[in-house]
């Protein structure tokens, strides 16, 4: 009898996907494994001749308050209607720092494309299910990969964004679109909101 109940017992477990109840672990695995998630944060460095307003972002005055770009005032290009304009250069503690963190192929380039950040889920702080769709709510951190990464991002500050899943035959997937109001992973990252 009890190898009989241990056989139907084994049969009924077997029978249930992991991925056929939305639980915290699954959603976080979820998350963790997409690959908007996934893809890291870039920055984009401009040299050469750039507008004003550029020069003054938030990113640019931090990459001149650790002396790695200087500039001179230049005449603004045609292309260019916002004055004054500024030529934009690696000092040469820049080139040591940012040779270090480019791909090869983007060393000489005067549009850089710099790896700075990769996203670390903190946690999901709840799931709200409405039968085959759930939205699901975490919290997430840059976590910087290099020196000019941790001089843009803070691992400190930690943001929440709300994603939807749907109920398939196979269990709970990600939305990679939205057909209703829930959001994609993608916008989720995009409309996050620093945590309180």
């Amino acid at each position: 009898m009890k190898l009989i109940l241990s056989a139907i017992g084994l049969l009924f477990l077997t029978s249930c996907s992991p991925r056929e109840f939305l639980t915290r672990r699954l959603a976080t695995d979820l998350i963790s494994a997409s690959d908007a998630f996934k893809t890291p944060q870039q920055f984009a460095l401009q040299t050469g001749v750039v507008s004003n307003k550029d020069y003054v972002s938030p990113e640019y005055l931090v990459l001149q308050q650790h002396g790695w770009i200087s500039a001179t005032s230049t005449r603004c290009p045609p292309a260019i209607t916002l004055t004054p304009c500024w030529d934009v250069l690696l000092t040469p503690s820049g080139v040591d720092t940012i040779r270090s963190v480019v791909a090869t192929e983007e060393v000489g380039k005067t549009l850089l494309h710099i790896p700075v950040a990769r996203r670390e889920l903190v946690g999901v702080a709840g799931i709200s299910k409405q039968g085959s769709s759930a939205d699901v709510d975490f919290t997430w951190r840059w976590v910087p990969l290099n020196e000019v990464g941790a001089s843009l991002y803070s691992g400190d500050l930690h943001y929440v964004s709300s994603v939807g899943f749907r109920e398939y035959d196979d269990g709970w997937r990600i939305l990679q679109s939205a057909p209703r109001a829930a959001q994609t992973i993608e916008d989720a990252l995009k409309n996050a909101e620093p945590a309180p």
